[in-house]
């Protein structure tokens, strides 16, 4: 029977086995993206998005992100990014698809997703990319805070601009959100009697912190067409027009999420693969 020093060695071999990979074991230069989560980080072989001209109806946004992103990947001055607005209308893929188009460009940047439980290891994360040379955009998608959480967001406030722990200059985040203010709001902040103004201020300090503020709002019926013309065409898929606003009648919005649910129901009906 094994002693316990064996004993005890074999079971912190295979603990050391599971647990994920150590900071200084990931390559920050050769993947094209990362995963930071609690259990550590992850580097994911490619960047899934689809081209940037099958984006549309988003043309200012497009422009405005693409731009930023293209000048972070040079090492140029950038902002911080706040895409906000309707689901589903592409802020999470134009964020993938800008930093996949400056890859493939010749850019040095990567995309790091943070996990949104993972808000609390950022000052890690960043202490790690301010290390490496080469830029990144660390990336968290659908962030929100549950109501009377008033730390999270004084802390990403503070991350952002101005503290001690702020990101370093060769990383800038994008956010994404369906509140423009991020934090939840609520009729009641504008009741305060001593000072009505305070609370509305406190609400909306997060989001002034980003130098780069886009809105995202419901496709048109013609925006939405577009969309689906776009998809069609890339895939040479035939649609009826009326067919397509009966779908999105159906679940009720026009978007490019819905859009591109028709698109993938077209291939499916035709035998196709996307």
């Amino acid at each position: 029977m094994e002693d316990q020093a064996q004993l005890l060695s074999r079971i912190a071999g295979a603990l050391e086995r599971l647990a994920p990979a150590r900071l200084k074991d990931v390559g920050w230069q050769s993947a094209p993206a990362y995963v930071w989560g609690t259990g550590g980080v992850r580097a994911v072989a490619a960047i899934e998005a689809p081209a940037l001209d099958l984006l549309r109806g988003i043309d200012g946004q497009k422009a405005a992100v693409t731009g930023n992103i293209n000048r972070l990947a040079a090492g140029h001055a950038a902002h911080d990014m706040l895409l906000w607005g309707a689901r589903g209308m592409g802020k999470s893929a134009l964020v993938r698809a800008a930093i996949a188009q400056a890859q493939t460009d010749g850019g040095a940047i990567a995309l790091v997703q943070v996990a949104t439980d993972a808000l609390g290891t950022l000052p890690q994360l960043f202490a790690a990319l301010g290390a490496v040379e080469r830029n990144f955009c660390v990336f968290i998608d659908d962030l929100g805070f549950a109501v009377g959480d008033d730390a999270s967001p004084r802390h990403l406030r503070s991350w952002l601009d101005g503290g001690v722990e702020a990101r370093p200059a060769n990383v800038r985040l994008a956010v994404t959100t369906n509140r423009r203010a991020i934090v939840p709001r609520h009729a009641g902040e504008q009741d305060d009697p001593v000072n009505p103004r305070d609370a509305v201020d406190d609400s909306l300090a997060l989001a002034d912190r980003f130098g780069l503020s886009l809105g995202f709002h419901n496709a048109s019926q013609d925006e939405y067409l577009a969309i689906i013309e776009g998809y069609a065409a890339s895939y040479c898929l035939s649609y009826d027009p009326h067919d397509a606003l009966e779908w999105a009648k159906r679940r009720g919005a026009r978007s490019g999420r819905i859009a591109w649910h028709y698109v993938t129901e077209l291939a499916g009906q035709a035998g196709r693969q996307l």
